[in-house]
Parts: C-alpha cells; sequence; structure tokens
C-alpha cells in the first residue's frame, strides 16, 4: 500500500537534508536556526504547533526545504535573510529567565535588551538566581555547537556557598560524581578564602571549572560535598570572558575576533567581515526586576529587585569664584628683614624736638616749668605743649606769674621771663 503524496512532505535518506532529486535549498528547521529564530529542537516545536508556514501553507514536519524565492514566517511574520554571524557578552542579572516567553509571565533576558539589536537566542542557559556572563547570538547553528561538550569549551564559575570543606574534598570532583542518578564529568574546583558567619558556619568563595554545563550541575555538584550555594556567578565562558561589564550590559564581540577564535565553527559564508561591530558601545546598566526583595532569597545573597545594580555617580563639586588676579605671585617677604617703618627710621632718623629747633636756628624756650594755680609745676608733658603752641604763635614762652583766679593783669610791664630773648 502506498502512501499519499504530500507536496510538502520530504522524507530524509541517510541523515541527508532535502529532496530525493538533492535539489537547492536548505532543511527549514536549519535556515530558521541561521536565521536567528530558535535552534533547531525548537524550530520542530514550532512546527509541530503549528507556527511555521512556507507561501503561506502551514508546515506539518520539519523536513522540508526552504528554496531562494520562498516566503518563510513564523506566526504570520516574515523571516529576513540570515545576516552574518553575530555575538554579544552580555551580564546577566539575577532573576531574569532565559528564555523568551516565560509560561509564569516572569521577565526575561530578551525583555531588557536594546530594541535596536536582532532577534538573538542564548548560548546555554542561566537560571533565574545565577548571574554573569551570557552570550547571546543571531546564529542558531552556532549556539548549538558551542553548547556541546564536544567542544571542550571550559565554563569558569565563582560561587559563593555556605558550610564548611578542604581542599582535599574538593579534589574529588575532579575525576567526575554521580548525584541522584545523574552523571557530571569532571570538575576543578579550588577553594579560594573563607568567611566565618554570625551565628556560627563559613561562606567559602570556590572557583569552579567545567566543560558540560548540564542543568544546575554547579549547585547540585557542590551540595554533594555538604555545600549551600547561595551566589553564582559565570566568569566566561570558553575565550570570552565578562570582563568589566555591568549588571545588565551588553556589548557586541568584534567581527575580527569572531573570525580568529570561531574558524572551523562559523561556516565561511557566515563569517562577519569588517572590523568594528554593529552595535556601537555598551548599553546603559538596567534594575534587576526579578523577584521581590527581602525574605530567603536575599539571605543567600542575591540582590533586592529595586536596587540599582550599578552606584551613581557622584555630583561634581561646583569650582570656586576666585577674583581677579589671584593666581600672580606675590613678592616674598624675609622673616630677617626689617619693617616697614623701621625701614624709613634707618634711613631718616627722627629727631627729637630740642635738636630739631638747635639744627633749624631757631630760639629754643628754657627754663623751669609752668606752674600750676595750686602751685605744683605742670608735667613735661604739658611743658612740650606749650613750647609747641608758643613756637606756632611766633611768642616766647615765659614763666606764668602766680596771681589769684579771677584777678585781671596789671598795666605794667613785669619782669622778662629767665631764658627769653633779649630786646
Amino acid at each position: 500500500m502506498t502512501q499519499p503524496h504530500d507536496p510538502l512532505y520530504e522524507p530524509e535518506l541517510d541523515g541527508q537534508d532535502g529532496d530525493l532529486d538533492g535539489g537547492p535549498g536548505e532543511r527549514v528547521a536549519k535556515a530558521l536556526a541561521r536565521a536567528g529564530v530558535a535552534s533547531r529542537r525548537e524550530v520542530e516545536r514550532l512546527i509541530e504547533a503549528g507556527r511555521v508556514a512556507i507561501n503561506g501553507k502551514v508546515l506539518t514536519t520539519p523536513a522540508i526545504k526552504v528554496k531562494p524565492g520562498d516566503f518563510l514566517t513564523v506566526d504570520g511574520q516574515l523571516v529576513a535573510e540570515r545576516e552574518p554571524t553575530r555575538i554579544f557578552r552580555y551580564h546577566k542579572p539575577t532573576g531574569l529567565m532565559t528564555t523568551h516567553n516565560d509560561p509564569k509571565g516572569r521577565p526575561t533576558v530578551f525583555q531588557t535588551l536594546p530594541k535596536d539589536l536582532p532577534r538573538l537566542i542564548s548560548v546555554g542557559r542561566l537560571d533565574l538566581n545565577s548571574e554573569g556572563l551570557l552570550l547571546l547570538t543571531n546564529d542558531g547553528e552556532l549556539s548549538r555547537a558551542l553548547e556541546t561538550p564536544s567542544n571542550a569549551w571550559v565554563r569558569r564559575y565563582r560561587a559563593r556557598a555556605f558550610g564548611d570543606t578542604t581542599q582535599a574534598k574538593l579534589d574529588t570532583l575532579k575525576d567526575g560524581v554521580t548525584v541522584e542518578g545523574v552523571k557530571y564529568g569532571p570538575i576543578e574546583a579550588k577553594l579560594d578564602k573563607a568567611h566565618d558567619k554570625a551565628g556560627g558556619g563559613k561562606n567559602l568563595w570556590i572557583t569552579v571549572s567545567l566543560s558540560e554545563g548540564k542543568n544546575r550541575e554547579v549547585r547540585k555538584v557542590l551540595e554533594s560535598v555538604g555545600l549551600k550555594v547561595n551566589r553564582l556567578i559565570r566568569m566566561s565562558y570558553g575565550p570570552f570572558a565578562l570582563g568589566a561589564l555591568a549588571a545588565g550590559q551588553i556589548e557586541e564581540v568584534g567581527p575580527r575576533v569572531i573570525r580568529e577564535l570561531l574558524e572551523g565553527v562559523v561556516p565561511p559564508e557566515n563569517m562577519p567581515t569588517g572590523d568594528r561591530p554593529k552595535f556601537a558601545g555598551i548599553a546603559n546598566p538596567v534594575k534587576a526586576p526579578g523577584t521581590d526583595g527581602g525574605g530567603d532569597l536575599q539571605r543567600r545573597g542575591v540582590p533586592r529587585a529595586d536596587r540599582e545594580l550599578l552606584p551613581a555617580a557622584p555630583e561634581k563639586p561646583e569650582k570656586p569664584v576666585y577674583k581677579a588676579g589671584w593666581a600672580k605671585p606675590k613678592k616674598k617677604v624675609s622673616p630677617h628683614a626689617p619693617a616697614k617703618g623701621a625701614a624709613k627710621a634707618k634711613r631718616a632718623p627722627a629727631k627729637s624736638i630740642e635738636t630739631k629747633f638747635i639744627d633749624d636756628r631757631k630760639p629754643v624756650a628754657r627754663g623751669k616749668p609752668a606752674a600750676r594755680p595750686d602751685g605744683k609745676f605742670a608735667p613735661k608733658a604739658a611743658v612740650g605743649a606749650a613750647r609747641r603752641v608758643s613756637e606756632k604763635s611766633g611768642k616766647p614762652m615765659g614763666r606764668p606769674s602766680a596771681r589769684p583766679a579771677g584777678s585781671r593783669p596789671t598795666g605794667g610791664r613785669g619782669p622778662a621771663p629767665r631764658g627769653g630773648p633779649k630786646r
């Protein structure tokens, strides 16, 4: 009994893609994977769900070739022609799912990416509470190739775990371990440092290197030696490192780096050209929407969802305002130099009143100090002041006569004062 012919059903022979006549084109799963829609396995699920169509006809099997000029659509949207391979380094924060659609409606990695990026898929996954380097690419075939253990690309993690262990116990993981019926390959774990925790116990920092990357492998393997992982950061994936990317930042890998590191992995027709990436710069960091703050997650070291992952830069203080000429150099004064007044006094020493009068050949009134009404002599300061007044008036200063207060002087001339000028 022969099977009825279906023009959309193309059987596959000996693992070869395409029609029996070996016509042009490539399988739809491979075409969608290279276009960055999804991996081959996920494309097969899309076809089973009836979401993929060629030239308007819904596909029911992945064993179909896409020929040049065909219109390939997913969910009614036309799939653009594939572009050269692109790779991005992304610092995944905690609280994001590594998927395009989460059945529970939790935030995903791809919802936080800039809008001007192409459709990307992840190379491997990081679970909800893990953080660190996540490679993204537009090439589904490359994603699948980098995930397989046969490439032997080493994934390196920094794990903070609660408990007590020794380096000797961690060295037993080099031979592999079986946990709950699942066999894990060789793992290299190095004990970095330990911190005593309040209430007893220790928090240990451990560097873990592995090449398989099974689901929750680091957590399960460390639990088998008595450690509870409360923080997990992926530092590198093969030759690509997290570097200085802040949580939520993404940076494109340059075409030259892809050609050097992935020669033989990426087909020559998919190799990018040029030296500069299309996505220039680094995207701004974002807040991790993640899980709700507080509770058991924070006790295990997961950052709060409402906490800014990158601290804001401090504000720069305003520049002070200076007066004009503030930068002119000032004359230095020696501590041994005399004061300004002292210098003038040295150049022209001050003369006493008597010396001045003598030098100017002016008469100087000499005699006893003037007597006051009470019969006492006036102080020297008063005598000096009287002399200066006499000099201004031009009259000689004599000895005042003693007379009672209120009496008027007589008209006669009295004796000339002693020491006065002769008439």
